[in-house]
């Protein structure tokens, strides 16, 4: 198998530009087909469900299915999975070293890529930065 690196994680805006058909950068999108190839899976973090059904009740995403569904369709695209979420890496969000960011979604995203040793696909400020402080590896997407 050959090695493109650690496996990634999608933030919540890289699953939707996938799904909506829009592209990511370089890298990522290298990384994606490297792993698709491979038949390696990139992993889709469940609280993705709960940020897209907040994003279409507020208005700033729309869907023409329920979100419920969105989400299972994007988990059958490129390989990708459902990444764990058990309550250790919950509870790990809240203990992050450094200056981690403040929204708990986020929070969740950068204890989940630590724990299991994803690259976070993202391109949240808040995340990026607290990949400079040394404690995520992220793709900017």
């Amino acid at each position: 198998m050959p090695d493109f690196g650690l496996p990634l994680l999608l933030d919540t805006c890289a699953a939707i530009w996938l799904a909506e058909g829009s592209t990511l950068s370089p890298v990522p999108t290298k990384q994606l087909v490297d792993a698709y190839e491979a038949g390696a899976a990139a992993f889709v973090p469940p609280i993705t469900v709960c940020e897209i059904e907040m994003l279409v009740s507020r208005g700033r995403a729309t869907v023409l299915i329920t979100p419920q569904l969105w989400f299972e369709r994007l988990t059958d695209v490129l390989n990708f999975r459902l990444a764990e979420m058990p309550p250790h890496v919950l509870i790990a969000s809240s203990f992050l070293p450094g200056a981690p960011p403040r929204d708990p979604a986020d929070r969740i995203l950068a204890a989940t890529a630590r724990e299991y040793g994803y690259a976070l696909v993202t391109r949240d400020r808040a995340l990026l930065e607290y990949a400079e402080q040394g404690h995520i590896q992220v793709l900017s997407c």
